[in-house]
């Protein structure tokens, strides 16, 4: 019998995570196993507990709430910029993807509203305020 995974055992993972809503957010399907450090910090701390004490040929489903996975929806990461500081050949659309520097860091943001004046940019995680559902497969 395979030893259960604990904190510093190093474990790979089939998943498949769902929203609320049954959409499936992101899949190791066809890919190799998620690999990672139990308790090593390299995945969201609801995911970490889950897999805790799962032996080898282990599967369950758990539901990570909000505050164990990507944190809530922070309004003051929303930011509305004025139309006129947008590029002229940049056309946004909500739900485009941008990549932004600031102070020589790199990071993503949502468009979120787009009008004639501004365009409403979020730099939460996509996954922030979710719910999250992950089928797990321990397998190593």
């Amino acid at each position: 019998m395979s030893e259960q995974a604990r904190s510093g055992d190093t474990v790979r993972v089939h998943y498949k995570g769902t929203l609320r809503d049954g959409s499936v957010f992101d899949s190791s399907e066809g890919r190799d196993p998620l690999e990672f450090r139990v308790g090593g910090g390299q995945v969201i701390p609801g995911f970490d507990a889950a897999v805790t004490g799962m032996r080898v040929g282990d599967e369950k489903t758990v539901t990570i709430p909000a505050d164990q996975a990507y944190g809530p929806a922070r309004e003051e990461m929303k930011l509305a910029v004025p139309r006129a500081q947008i590029p002229s050949d940049l056309r946004p659309k909500v739900g485009d993807r941008l990549q932004l520097s600031q102070g020589g860091q790199q990071f993503v943001v949502v468009v979120r509203e787009v009008s004639d004046d501004q365009v409403v940019l979020d730099a939460n995680h996509p996954l922030a305020g979710e719910e999250l559902t992950f089928a797990l497969t321990r397998v190593g």
